[in-house]
């Protein structure tokens, strides 16, 4: 990535020696938009990345360990941040301002922040303009893989690059997923137009994904854009800022559908589309109340073409519904036709080994549609959560 360097190397915060400090580094001042956790308690980097981005819109620097969420550990969580911030500042060459911070992993227990700190100079040697993939798994908890995407977007006559990457297996829902994503571009870009595209970018993809319906106090989507690209800024009327956010868009995507598919224990992605409802607001309410309900997800698991189950969600889910007008499709095949059984279980059961599984619910009442990704229920997700800790 032009302008840009990563690096990711193992700092002793995770027992298990794995990779557990990432950075990423722009040779320039960056133009930074960012969505953070909307729950109520928040840990101290994303507090502290929160006013340094509201009072800066310019970042060089993301600091990001992993195995320790640095969240409810009071004002000396908020210390410890606050020195990751500077310690890496004062490593890089440059001012503290210009650093935001991230963690993700177990919360309510102290940073080790003496761990972090021996570890620094050897992050800042390790980075690389091509060891984005090490930045990458060095921000996993429970993932089992890295999530990494990249789009070119033809910028005149000149080619830009949107990369991103992710983590994020468990404690997922709708409304900021619980994760950490950081995006980079080196197309040149105002402010408000790089707001706007991240936002619209979230919501099509992270604000549409669920794992397990829980919410952290982590979750961070950062975007950095240096211009590197040297082309005219990007504003929100610029002829090709749509495939700006197009590209944006699918990148998003991309990293969104690798969590769900990454659920923990999961052994199969879920897509559930809604369509015929009256508003969009319904639409989503019945994706969401049936990607979250835990007796789908354990059918999909054992492989039950259970419709009820689906019918019953749609039902509680507080959309304007009609029983005697709603279809509902497995793997396009019928299972419910206006509100009523079709004999068709045998022949869904079937189509239910695969690993992506498409249930459609048609409401027949209006136009409006949406869309939801998930993933099954299994044993194994209680396994991870019984011995994980926080």
């Amino acid at each position: 990535m032009p302008g840009f360097k990563f690096a990711g190397i193992p700092a002793g915060i995770k027992t298990s020696g794995e990779r557990d400090l990432a950075l990423i580094f722009s040779e320039s001042p960056a133009v930074t938009a960012a969505l953070f956790t909307t729950n109520k308690i928040k840990a101290a980097p994303v507090r502290l990345s929160m006013e340094r981005l509201a009072s800066h819109k310019k970042c060089r620097s993301i600091i990001i360990n992993s195995g320790n969420a640095n969240a409810c550990t009071g004002k000396p969580g908020l210390k410890n941040a606050r020195e990751m911030m500077i310690k890496t500042a004062e490593e890089l060459g440059i001012s503290t301002e210009l650093v935001c911070v991230s963690s993700t992993g177990k919360i309510g227990v102290p940073l080790p922040m003496e761990k972090i700190k021996r570890a620094l100079p050897a992050l800042v040697r390790n980075l690389s303009p091509l060891s984005l993939n090490h930045a990458a798994s060095a921000i996993l908890t429970t993932d089992t893989a890295t999530k990494i995407s990249s789009r070119k977007v033809k910028i005149g006559r000149k080619t830009g690059i949107i990369a991103g990457i992710a983590k994020g297996s468990g404690m997922i829902r709708p409304g900021m997923a619980t994760m950490l994503s950081f995006i980079v571009t080196d197309i040149s870009i105002n402010p408000k137009a790089l707001d706007s595209a991240l936002r619209e970018a979230v919501n099509r993809s992270f604000n549409r994904i669920t794992v397990d319906n829980e919410m952290s106090t982590n979750d961070t989507v950062m975007m950095m854009a240096n211009g590197n690209l040297r082309n005219i800024p990007l504003t929100m009327r610029a002829a090709v800022y749509s495939r700006f956010k197009g590209a944006l868009n699918d990148v998003t995507y991309d990293l969104a559908r690798m969590i769900a598919e990454d659920g923990e224990g999961a052994t199969k992605l879920i897509e559930i589309i809604v369509r015929g409802a009256k508003t969009e607001s319904d639409a989503e309410n019945v994706a969401s109340s049936v990607a979250n309900s835990m007796l789908v997800k354990t059918a999909v698991y054992g492989r039950d073409p259970n419709w009820g189950r689906i019918m019953a969600a749609a039902g509680y889910s507080g959309a304007a519904v009609d029983e005697q007008k709603i279809d509902i499709y497995i793997n396009k095949i019928k299972l419910a036709s206006k509100g009523m059984g079709t004999d068709k279980e045998s022949a869904a059961r079937k189509t239910l080994a695969n690993k992506k599984i498409l249930i459609t619910i048609d409401l027949g009442i209006g136009k409006e549609t949406s869309a939801v990704l998930t993933c099954d229920l299994t044993e194994e997700y209680v396994k991870i959560n019984a011995h994980y800790g926080t």
